[in-house]
């Protein structure tokens, strides 16, 4: 059985997700060991409903030294699921190739610092992109900067809104993650 930790920061519907496929046996010979939140937010609520050991460290600059302290030495993968805090380089390097991270835009456009949740949305909209998505990809040092494991596109209507290109790419995220998920732990 595979360890997955998964960090959030916000209401954690990819949480839900990533706990639906593995009971639904999607994603298979892993379980969701911990979760990890840097504020209090909803999922930790969606944990404790699942029974999935839960921990808050408030955010700051001993985040990814107060993570690297409680991570299990048997874990398998991090997953970020909807996390807005930096890790620190170190803690990135120290589990290389093991860390993954899903983005509501076709990186390496639209990542990097600032570019989360609604702001990527907006951006999209003003460049006049003509399609967006999701990627999910390993986290490294740099901020969205790790090798893109799956994308995801789809068309940029010029009805689209940032809000309706938010209920796109979360459509477009519960669907690869999964995928990418069992693809980064060989299932």
């Amino acid at each position: 059985m595979k360890n997955i930790v998964v960090l959030v920061s916000g209401s954690g519907t990819n949480l839900q997700r990533i706990i639906d496929t593995i009971e639904a046996g999607e994603i298979q010979n892993a379980k969701v060991a911990l979760v990890v939140a840097d504020r209090e937010c909803y999922g930790l609520e969606r944990a404790k409903n699942h029974h999935i050991d839960t921990v808050l460290i408030p955010r700051g600059k001993n985040f990814s030294s107060e993570l690297a302290k409680i991570i299990p030495e048997n874990t398998d993968l991090i997953v970020l699921a909807g996390f807005l805090s930096i890790l620190k380089s170190e803690f990135c390097e120290n589990w290389t190739g093991k860390i993954i991270n899903i983005h509501p835009a076709l990186l390496p456009k639209f990542g990097g610092k600032g570019m989360w949740g609604m702001n990527v949305h907006h951006a999209v909209i003003e460049a006049g992109e003509k399609e967006s998505g999701a990627t999910v990809h390993f986290v490294t040092p740099g901020i969205d900067e790790g090798e893109a494991i799956l994308q995801k596109s789809f068309e940029v209507i010029p009805e689209d809104t940032p809000e309706t290109l938010a209920g796109k790419v979360h459509q477009i995220e519960y669907e690869i993650f999964p995928i990418a998920i069992n693809k980064v732990l060989g299932n």
